[in-house]
């Protein structure tokens, strides 16, 4: 199995080394990695159940990336064998206006995971120190500040029992024009298209160096990130589903004790 050492940020770590055309996590022809992919996601709802069983711990997964990344897909794919009675997604959208009057870690905190749960945020509170900053909204000063509040705050959230798992799906330019390109020209898929998207598309090395920024000041022990290379979205949803699978295997989660009040119990 590969190595998440290199892919892991922290030292001086640099976006610019990854190659978004990696694929060290896909093994095999296709046929193998589709049977990869569904024993893992298998595995998946297993740990969850555990997870649920326990009763004391949760999961967050962080799914950030540039727009056509594949948060979406990841979700499906990863999570495609999992109870969605264990599994709970949230999207991060442009803040509202009852959340622009509260702080910008207001929305986050309430839809953190429940015990026993697994808690996926499409996007999340690290869009406040990424559009912000690439838009001038905020200062260099301002930017630091909100990322020591989110070391802060993902703290809060490790010491109270929730594992932090944060990926960023790195792709290039080149694969998001593709994937935008393609949305254009499928009738079916043109409701995920934006006009937006070609405006943040002209702000791609200010968000790449955003990134780079924010990644750095950011991963910390409690609560690391990995960069997917997501070029190809078979090795990106392989990755984190090994991620998430190596994740929970070494949370060594354990169903409560046998009651001894139904030792010898018969249903009639």
């Amino acid at each position: 199995m590969a190595s998440f050492k290199k892919y892991r940020v922290g030292g001086k770590f640099r976006l610019s080394h990854i190659d978004p055309d990696d694929t060290p996590f896909c093994e095999g022809d296709e046929n193998a990695q589709r049977t990869e992919l569904d024993a893992l996601a298998v595995e998946l709802d297993e740990l969850q159940d555990l997870l649920n069983a326990e009763g004391k711990r949760k999961l967050l997964l962080v799914l950030q990336g540039m727009d056509t990344s594949g948060k979406d897909g990841t979700v499906r794919w990863v999570f495609s064998r999992t109870s969605p009675l264990g599994v709970r997604v949230t999207a991060f959208k442009a803040p509202t206006v009852d959340e622009r009057a509260r702080d910008y870690l207001w929305r986050c905190h309430a839809v953190v995971p429940r015990t026993g749960e697994i808690m996926v945020w499409n996007r999340s509170h690290y869009e406040d120190v990424l559009v912000p900053v690439v838009e001038g909204w905020i200062d260099k000063a301002e930017a630091k500040r909100r990322y020591a509040q989110i070391n802060d705050f993902e703290r809060l959230l490790t010491e109270t029992g929730t594992v932090v798992v944060k990926c960023m799906l790195h792709i290039d330019k080149d694969e998001q024009r593709e994937r935008l390109q393609a949305r254009i020209d499928t009738p079916g898929k043109q409701w995920k298209f934006s006009m937006d998207d070609l405006e943040v598309r002209t702000k791609w090395s200010a968000y790449q160096q955003a990134y780079q920024n924010a990644l750095v000041a950011t991963s910390t022990d409690h609560a690391p990130w990995h960069v997917v290379p997501a070029n190809s979205k078979r090795h990106r949803n392989v990755m984190i589903a090994q991620l998430l699978v190596k994740t929970m295997r070494q949370m060594k989660l354990k169903p409560p004790p046998p009651d001894p009040a139904l030792k010898g119990m018969i249903v009639k």
